[in-house]
């Protein structure tokens, strides 16, 4: 490693010698001392230094030079080198050339002609400890913002300052929060099928590629991803359920563009299944003394995994429930219709469960939306046991929406009944 360098700089050679022969006694091998006779040949000597890779530590400057004044000189050095340190060495210097360079140049010192030659010394010595302090806390800062990048890798950000903490060395085990936030499932329908055709190494490769293209979807929308299960995510969100559902949206726009490039037999398009729930959960550390992890936990959290699953019954893309609905600012901003109502599993209230379709392609969108009114009577009337006339409106429904999925699974149940 190139050892720091001070430039002296002024337009006498002997006055050069000088400082040379005196600063080389102070500070023995510590640095290298270059000369520069007057300011055009300082700067171009400090590019010449940079360029070599070498740090340039401090500047000693005389004021009264032919091509540019001393503190001219050291306002350019300063905005070439910010983090060189500057002494200005003369006698008729005013208080105005000492303001300039203090306020454009970040002056460090100024010395009086003719200088006392200790006072000297300790100055200099003084200044390039000084420069190679800041350096070592500059490293030291940079290397601890490297490690808490790293952290919140794996511990989020928002994680911490939900539970009031600075850095992830202030967390200790059992720290928790209650909270009100919207919980997102996003699960790859058979992933476990798909996975056989691939390598492991092909399979986190994968993984990979799709997690990294869903994650900035929920980040934009103000989330986060408390955790990875394999090929799911889960994500939280605490600013409304409006920011879950977008996020949940741009996801599966972000899905149908990478299908795109899936479209050889082996590599064929996937689908994912969303479902998203709002409520109170306790946002905190669980395990061991060596071993602890972030977590939620609730009700709420079992829900929305509950709801992700329930996604594959009805042949949809991205479920809410009736919490979730009732949380959006406006809920005529989506495209949306109700379900079901269901009793999950585990659970003993019932659930109304919504889908919203934003994401479906245009012409799906679009029989969706013109048949939604339908299908939300036909809904209804299958729960009261009505199955011959709800079975004729979601023949309806799927006269004019063919793709309708959830239609037609329901069609299927109203024949089953009326058996």
């Amino acid at each position: 490693m190139n050892k720091p360098v001070i430039i002296c700089v002024d337009d006498e050679p002997a006055v050069l010698d000088s400082l040379k022969i005196e600063l080389k006694r102070a500070l023995a091998d510590e640095c290298i001392i270059e000369t520069a006779e007057g300011g055009e040949d300082a700067l171009e000597l400090l590019a010449e230094l940079k360029e070599d890779q070498y740090e340039v530590a401090l500047v000693l400057s005389d004021y009264i030079m032919p091509d540019i004044k001393g503190d001219e000189l050291l306002k350019r050095i300063h905005a070439m080198s910010p983090q060189t340190l500057k002494i200005m060495l003369t006698g008729q210097a005013d208080l105005e050339a000492v303001g300039n360079a203090i306020k454009h140049a970040k002056l460090y010192r100024y010395i009086s002609k003719p200088w006392q030659t200790e006072d000297l010394k300790l100055t200099v010595v003084e200044a390039v400890h000084s420069y190679l302090q800041d350096k070592k806390l500059t490293e030291q800062n940079i290397k601890l913002q490297k490690i808490n990048r790293a952290y919140e890798r794996f511990v989020p950000r928002q994680f911490l300052q939900f539970l009031d903490k600075n850095t992830i060395i202030d967390v200790e085990l059992g720290d928790h929060v209650q909270k009100d936030m919207s919980v997102l499932f996003a699960d790859i329908r058979d992933f476990t099928a798909l996975s056989e055709t691939m390598t492991p190494e092909d399979n986190f490769r994968f993984i990979n590629s799709y997690l990294s293209l869903m994650e900035p979807a929920i980040s934009e929308n103000r989330g986060f991803i408390d955790k990875y299960i394999g090929d799911e995510i889960m994500a939280l969100f605490s600013g409304g359920a409006d920011d879950a559902v977008k996020a949940a949206i741009s996801m599966l726009h972000r899905l149908a563009e990478y299908n795109t490039t899936r479209q050889r037999p082996d590599r064929l398009p996937i689908q994912v299944g969303i479902g998203i729930n709002t409520g109170s959960l306790m946002l905190g550390t669980v395990g061991g003394q060596t071993r602890m992890d972030s977590t939620v936990i609730s009700d709420a959290v079992n829900l929305a995994s509950r709801l992700e699953n329930l996604t594959k019954t009805y042949g949809v893309s991205l479920l809410i429930t009736h919490h979730s609905f009732s949380q959006l600012k406006n809920s005529t901003d989506y495209a949306i219709r109700l379900i079901d109502r269901v009793k999950v599993k585990g659970k003993s209230k019932f659930v109304s469960v919504f889908e919203v379709f934003d994401a479906d392609a245009p012409e799906l969108l679009k029989g969706k939306l013109t048949t939604r009114t339908t299908f939300e009577q036909a809904a209804l009337l299958y729960h009261l046991n009505d199955f011959s006339g709800a079975a004729e409106l979601f023949s309806d429904c799927l006269s004019r929406v063919p793709q309708d999925r959830a239609a037609q699974i329901y069609l299927d149940r109203c024949q089953k009944q009326m058996l």
